[in-house]
């Protein structure tokens, strides 16, 4: 099982079958052109670095590995929930190889759940449990404790970190810190200091060609493609981030765990979601930095490729919207109102939170 245990006995052998299992949906999907294969993963990413490296990649290795990862720390918000569905689900649409790292001795050092490895490790089993239920594709993806991995091949992980240590000045690791959701001037524990090196080891120890992770992880997968300058390594892996979903209070620029109101968890219910979509900030014809248009853009339509209005006729009638750009065009022009969008947004993503009700 993919969400068993990390002390669990068949963890070695079921963790092979993944990866096979992995590897032939991965072949069997890439029946896409080179072309739309690009496009497909161009589709998740806000930046990528660089795209001629991502297309020269997609000719050469019929399998890539991607890596994506994520730190056990408590209730899943809707970016971290849907929006890692749908782009693994692309990923593995365009015939890579996902592995997602759990990283459970990271939220150890970054003291998530105080510091305890157990409540950490439950927090990671829950997590998956929830992409179970929101659709991810887990025939194509491999799950991967970091605690029992590097345990496993420690002769392999720890050089590489300290070599990454030896190669980079403190100042340029604790530039770093900011992807433990720390700021860089912040006093920061050794362990705090271990972390960027560690995760920048990460994406060599995993032998991934793919970085998917958040705009707000660029400054250690930058870090990496630098290293390789370091090792004089020719092939650096790719960085495709994805965009970061803003909170709904204005000038909110990122979701908060510590504030339930700034974003939708995977286990709202039908009330608590409409709630919060209808206190959101969501100013009259402007879109940008508008957090309900960006759920729209990067949650609703990748989910059901439309987005479908329900007024009364004097408020302009019924309206399926099929692009963003659509939309966006009657919104600034005021033929959209956000109290046109607010329910539409709050009905698409009840529908979309349905199989996770059981989580409530």
């Amino acid at each position: 099982e993919p969400s068993a245990a990390p002390d669990a006995s068949p963890a070695a052998s079921s963790s092979s079958a993944a990866a096979a299992g992995a590897e032939d949906l991965a072949g069997g999907v890439a029946s896409l052109s080179l072309d739309e294969r690009f496009d497909l993963l161009m589709s998740i990413g806000e930046e990528c670095i660089q795209p001629d490296e991502l297309k020269r990649l997609l000719q050469n290795k019929p399998v890539p590995i991607c890596y994506d990862g994520f730190e056990p720390s408590g209730r899943m918000h809707i970016a971290q929930g849907v929006v890692k569905a749908i782009n693994v689900n692309k990923m593995i649409r365009a015939g890579c190889k996902v592995k997602i790292w759990i990283a459970d001795w990271f939220a150890q050092l970054n003291n998530k759940m105080g510091g305890d490895l157990k409540k950490i490790q439950t927090v990671g089993r829950y997590m998956i449990e929830i992409w179970k239920a929101a659709g991810m594709n887990l025939d194509g993806v491999e799950f991967l404790w970091s605690s029992e991995e590097i345990n496993r091949r420690a002769n392999e992980y720890w050089p590489l970190v300290m070599d990454i240590g030896r190669k980079n000045n403190i100042k340029r690791i604790t530039r770093c810190c900011t992807i433990m959701g720390r700021s860089d001037n912040e006093e920061l524990t050794a362990a705090q200091i271990f972390y960027p090196c560690m995760q920048c080891a990460d994406i060599f120890f995993l032998k991934a060609d793919i970085c998917q992770l958040g705009m707000d992880q660029r400054k250690v997968n930058m870090l990496a493609r630098e290293y390789c300058d370091d090792i004089k390594r020719k092939n650096k892996p790719i960085i495709l981030s994805h965009h970061m979903l803003p909170g709904f209070k204005e000038g909110q620029e990122k979701m908060s765990k510590s504030d339930p109101t700034s974003a939708i968890f995977m286990e709202d219910d039908e009330a608590q979601v409409n709630l919060k979509i209808k206190q959101a900030f969501c100013p009259p014809k402007i879109v940008d930095k508008n957090p309900c248009l960006e759920y729209i853009q990067y949650i609703v339509f990748p989910w059901f490729d439309k987005f479908e209005v329900v007024r009364k006729e004097n408020n302009g009638g019924n309206k399926t919207f099929l692009t963003m750009d659509e939309l966006v065009a009657d919104y600034e022009a005021g033929d959209l109102h956000p109290a046109d969008v607010k329910p539409a947004l709050a009905k698409a993503i009840n529908e979309i939170l349905k199989p996770l009700l059981y989580f409530s």
